[in-house]
């Protein structure tokens, strides 16, 4: 089957990748709340032999603030288990702004740390003429903060983002995300800014080099950021639904953020993945089998099994018949979901 559809592994995915790089939000945990099954999960991995990097498009924290909290939530981390868009932000302003410029900061200290440790001026204000502003989320970011990136951007200062997620999943809900704030600074400025973060996938490329590995499976929550990446970095990516990008999402969508595997929760990594075969005209994954009819997805399952033991085959199915469909005819944009896909 093509790769841009899903996968199948004959083997848990523990066993097949030596490296998997894992986002944190709506993965490992939730604001500051566990996620059912993610230290069980990832733990289970482990001992399997798999590495684990934790890479996060959170620029606001230092990574041992991060490893400390992951410990706490009994999935053991080191700073060195920890990539940031802070330091990728720093990365990217290397390949732009000689070290010892000035440079505006406008998140938080993991941002601050990043950019002092590339060897650049950390600076307050945009009358201090930096050369560049490196913009991360901080939850204490006020209208100042962003009105000094603004004047410093309008006066013709580089514009770095650590990432453009629009939101981020809270123990409350979904928040506004650094991509919300940096939009703030672009609608006043009308320049487009440079993005470290995911999806680019410069992360991903630190990491596994840090790693010392040659490939790895990237896990995430949002198919916009973390499996998006996964594509253009030329990984594969398992798409958990634990956070923010829905099973609807992952059956409508487009071919550049489509994932590789489908799962509920972490458990998944320690499993294996079944197949999706296509047979007269259906998709069929185990017991399931579903097609497309006008842009509408009919799912049959047999009465005689008890179905797949995380129940997402009619899911797995309806991805592949609706990635087909929609290669096949460009003009589709939505499919209608019947409900028991969602």
């Amino acid at each position: 089957m093509t790769e841009q559809y899903l996968q199948h592994s004959e083997v848990p995915l523990s066993q097949r990748y030596p490296l998997a790089l894992v986002d944190l939000d709506g993965v490992a945990y939730k604001g500051h709340e566990p996620i059912n099954h993610a230290s069980d999960g990832l733990n289970a991995a482990r001992q399997h032999g798999m590495r684990l990097v934790f890479v996060t498009n959170n620029a606001s924290r230092e990574p041992q603030d991060v490893a400390q909290q992951l410990t706490s939530l009994d999935i053991p981390a080191h700073s060195d288990d920890v990539m940031t868009a802070a330091q990728a932000c720093a990365r990217l302003l290397t390949q732009h702004v000689e070290p010892g410029a000035k440079v505006l900061v406008i998140g938080g200290a993991g941002l601050r740390t990043a950019v002092h440790e590339a060897g650049y001026t950390i600076v307050e204000s945009a009358d201090d003429n930096p050369i560049a502003v490196a913009q991360g989320f901080a939850p204490t970011l006020g209208w100042k903060d962003l009105a000094e990136a603004a004047y410093a951007v309008t006066a013709g200062a580089l514009h770095v983002a650590s990432n453009l997620d629009l939101s981020l999943p809270t123990a409350r809900g979904f928040a506004p995300g650094n991509g919300s704030l940096v939009g703030a600074v672009k609608a006043a400025t009308g320049v487009e800014p440079l993005s470290a973060g995911k999806p680019s996938p410069a992360m991903y490329h630190m990491a596994i080099e840090r790693a010392g590995a040659s490939t790895a499976l990237v896990i995430g929550d949002r198919l916009d950021t973390d499996l998006a990446g996964a594509r253009a970095g030329g990984l594969h990516g398992l798409h958990v639904l634990t956070g923010v990008s829905t099973i609807r999402d992952a059956i409508n969508a487009s071919p550049i953020e489509r994932p590789h595997y489908l799962a509920c929760d972490l458990r998944a990594l320690t499993t294996t993945h079944p197949a999706v075969t296509q047979r007269n005209g259906w998709w069929v994954c185990g017991a399931s089998a579903v097609r497309v009819v006008d842009s509408a997805l009919e799912v049959w399952e047999s009465d005689d099994s008890e179905g797949s033991p995380d129940g997402l085959d009619p899911a797995r199915a309806a991805c592949v018949a609706a990635w087909n469909y929609a290669d096949t005819h460009p003009t589709t944009t939505q499919f209608d979901l019947p409900e028991a896909l969602v």
